[in-house]
């Protein structure tokens, strides 16, 4: 966050809040702060995703200046890209859930929780979501930024990181 120009301050842009429903967390633009729901989050890994999940959005708030409230398709990009990255589809979570596929089931399942989630913040028809995840989808499900590439456990995501934020050093030593 800091080398793409937006500092942190964990006591000002992570809130822990009782929230309603089933809801585990989201992103206040207004505040750039991060809601954390106390009373929906009961394990360390979950809260892990949750925490992941919203520091991509922070992250794309910061670095693409996301138009949250009118433009959509930013909204379903970075929906995209945080249930892509922060590990909402991994094999593991989706087996708990009793979700299985065998071909491209990781990207179904990203369509399907950023559509989910388009829904449950805007008051739109379910058609027009469809239509406006799969106009972005190819180009934000691509966009792995911070990491380089999907990472896959918290491990993976060290690793992955790592060779992000290597990535100009091949070319440098040209």
């Amino acid at each position: 966050m800091n080398s793409s120009g937006c500092k942190v301050f964990k006591d000002r842009h992570f809130s822990c809040e009782d929230c309603d429903g089933t809801v585990s967390g989201g992103f206040d633009a207004a505040s750039s702060q991060i809601v954390l729901c106390q009373n929906n989050i009961h394990q360390q890994a979950h809260m892990n995703r949750v925490v992941t999940h919203e520091l991509i959005h922070a992250f794309d708030h910061c670095r693409a200046h996301v138009d949250w409230f009118s433009n959509l398709r930013h909204l379903a990009c970075s929906e995209i890209r945080a249930a892509n990255l922060s590990g909402d589809c991994a094999f593991k979570n989706e087996a708990a859930r009793f979700n299985f596929g065998l071909q491209k089931h990781h990207q179904e399942c990203v369509r399907g929780r950023a559509l989910r989630s388009i829904l449950a913040v805007r008051s739109i028809g379910r058609e027009e979501a469809e239509k406006i995840v799969d106009e972005v989808f190819d180009t934000c499900f691509n966009d792995h930024t911070p990491f380089g590439r999907i990472p896959h456990d918290n491990k993976d995501a060290k690793f992955a990181f790592r060779d992000y934020e290597n990535r100009d050093r091949y070319y440098a030593n040209i």
